[in-house]
């Protein structure tokens, strides 16, 4: 993926992770008080952009790493 892109692609991929799993985190901590839903989007407001740099940053290291397993599993490059 190149150019604008993979930048697209970060953000989208890193939304979704990021709004399931403050959902998922803060449903274990608080369960399903009244101010949930207020509690979930602050989470999330705050998770997303952290995730969106770690997606940016993981990115290169995930890619290498796939394409070494799939050279040891003799599939083809992705």
């Amino acid at each position: 993926m190149q150019g604008k892109a993979r930048y697209i692609f970060a953000a989208i991929q890193s939304g979704i992770m990021a709004f399931l799993m403050t959902a998922i985190v803060t449903a274990l901590n608080v369960g399903f008080p009244p101010d949930y839903l207020a509690r979930w989007l602050r989470a999330f407001v705050i998770a997303w952009p952290c995730a969106f740099g770690a997606a940016l940053v993981a990115r290169p290291f995930a890619q290498s790493g796939t394409e070494a397993i799939m050279r040891k599993l003799g599939g083809p490059k992705p």
